[in-house]
C-alpha cells in the first residue's frame, strides 16, 4: 500500500457560548480534516488543531507532502522519523498537529486494512469508556452557576474553570458559584494558563482551596520549572503541568525538576498517537498520572485519543474535551460533539476498524463553508485583549 494523496478541509464549528480564558476568548473551534488516500482505495482520517493558525497548519502539511506521498501507511515509525529527521520537524513545535494529523490517519489505515480498532493495535482495551470533564467558560457568576448545574445533572464527575482574571475576587466569585451550582460532590479543576508570578499563585489558589480543588493547572510560567516546584511545594492542591509539559522531553524534565503531580499530553503537540501513548509510559515509570490535553478537537481527533486511552492505564484522571461548549460534529452518529453524545462525561470506545469513525459529508461541507465566511473569527486573539497588550505573567 502507498500513500497517492493528503487533503485537508479547515472547518469552523460554533461554541454555545464563548471560550474565555485569561488573555483572551473564541466563540468556536477551528480543525482541519486530513485525508490521506492510498493506492488501494482506502482512506484515512486524521484531525490537526489549528494551532497556532489553520494557514501555518496548511503550509506544514503542504511542505510534508514529499515526505509522506509514495510511502508505505502501515510503516508508521518510518514515515514519522521522515518527517522529523529528513524534514527536520522535530525542531518546530507549531508543525506538530500537521504530523500528527498524518500519523493518525495511518493508525487509522492500519486498522481498517487489518479489521482491527486502533485500541487494539495499541494494546487492547483496558477500560471500555473514557473520562473527559464539563468545561465551564469564564462568565458571570450567575452563568457559572447554571453551568455547573447543567454539569452535575448530566452526570460529569469534574467540572473545569478558567480563572487568572484581572481581579483575584472574579476568579473567587466565580468559583463559589460553580460550586454552588455543582453541588459539594463535583471535581472542580482551575487553569491559569501561566497567568501568575509563583507568589501571587499561591496566595490565589489558598484562597480558592476552600471551595474544594482537585488539580490546578499551569498556574505560573511552564518555562520556569523551579517556579512550578516552589508552588507545589506551597499549596495542598495537586499541581497539572500543562503548557510545561506537551512533548516528551518537556514531561521528562517536568518529571525531573519535581514540578509536577500530574502531567498533561498532547497528540497534537508531539506529533502523533504513539507518543501520546510514550508520553503515559515516562509519566507510569516516574509514579506520575497523565491527564490528556486538548486544544480544540472534533470527532476524529477526539476518537483517536479515546484508543490510546483507553489501552492505557495511567489515565486516571478526566481529560480535556469540548463536548460541553460544541454545538455539532462532523463526524456521523452520536460520538464525540456536544453534551448529550456523553454519558456520565464519559465516552465508550469505539469498536469499528480504525478509529471507528466516519465523516458526515454535508457537516463538514457545512463547516468548511463555514470556515471560508467567517473563520478569522473563531480566533483565540479577540479585539479587546489585543487593545489591551496582555503580557505574562499578569502579576
Amino acid at each position: 500500500m502507498r500513500i497517492t494523496r493528503v487533503r485537508a478541509t479547515p472547518v469552523a464549528v460554533p461554541y454555545r457560548t464563548d471560550e474565555v480564558w485569561a488573555f483572551g476568548r473564541r466563540r468556536g473551534l477551528v480543525s482541519l480534516l486530513v485525508e490521506v488516500d492510498t493506492d488501494e482505495g482506502l482512506t484515512g482520517l486524521g484531525e490537526a488543531a489549528a494551532y497556532p493558525s489553520a494557514d501555518a497548519v496548511l503550509g506544514a502539511l503542504r511542505s510534508m507532502e514529499p515526505l509522506v506521498v509514495g510511502s508505505d501507511p502501515l510503516r508508521i515509525e518510518q514515515l514519522v522519523q521522515r518527517i522529523d529527521v529528513v524534514g527536520t520537524y522535530h525542531h518546530t513545535g507549531s508543525s506538530s498537529p500537521a504530523a500528527a494529523a498524518v500519523e493518525t490517519a495511518c493508525w487509522d489505515l492500519l486498522g481498517k486494512s487489518c479489521g482491527m480498532p486502533v485500541a487494539g493495535l495499541l494494546g487492547g482495551r483496558f477500560r471500555d469508556r473514557v473520562e473527559f470533564f464539563h468545561y465551564v467558560a469564564a462568565a458571570e457568576p450567575g452563568e457559572v452557576r447554571a453551568e455547573g448545574a447543567r454539569a452535575a445533572g448530566a452526570g460529569a464527575r469534574v467540572c473545569y474553570l478558567k480563572v487568572g482574571a484581572d481581579d483575584l475576587g472574579t476568579d473567587l466569585a466565580r468559583l463559589a458559584a460553580l460550586r454552588e451550582g455543582a453541588g459539594p460532590g463535583m471535581g472542580i479543576r482551575v487553569d491559569a494558563n501561566e497567568a501568575w508570578s509563583a507568589g501571587a499563585a499561591v496566595r490565589a489558589v489558598t484562597a480558592m482551596e476552600e471551595y474544594g480543588l482537585e488539580l490546578v493547572e499551569q498556574p505560573v510560567s511552564g518555562r520556569n520549572l523551579p517556579e512550578m516546584a516552589y508552588v507545589r511545594s506551597r499549596i495542598r492542591t495537586p499541581l497539572l503541568a500543562n503548557e510545561a509539559s506537551w512533548t516528551r522531553s518537556s514531561q521528562f524534565a517536568v518529571l525531573r525538576e519535581g514540578a509536577a503531580d500530574v502531567v498533561s499530553a498532547d497528540q497534537q503537540m508531539d506529533g502523533g498517537l504513539l507518543n501520546l501513548k510514550r508520553s503515559a509510559g515516562i509519566c507510569a515509570a516516574a509514579g506520575v498520572p497523565v491527564v490528556k490535553h486538548s486544544l480544540g478537537e472534533l470527532g476524529v481527533a477526539v476518537a483517536a485519543a479515546v484508543h490510546v486511552i483507553a489501552s492505557t492505564p495511567n489515565f486516571r484522571c478526566a481529560n480535556q474535551g469540548y463536548g460541553a461548549l460544541l454545538t455539532d460534529d462532523i463526524v456521523k452518529g452520536d460520538f464525540a460533539g456536544p453534551l448529550e453524545n456523553y454519558s456520565d462525561g464519559c465516552l465508550d470506545v469505539p469498536t469499528g476498524p480504525g478509529l471507528g469513525v466516519e465523516l458526515d459529508a454535508e457537516k463538514v461541507g457545512k463547516y468548511a463553508e463555514l470556515y471560508r465566511e467567517s473563520g478569522a473569527g473563531f480566533s483565540f486573539h479577540d479585539p479587546l485583549a489585543l487593545s489591551r497588550a496582555p503580557a505574562l505573567p499578569k502579576r
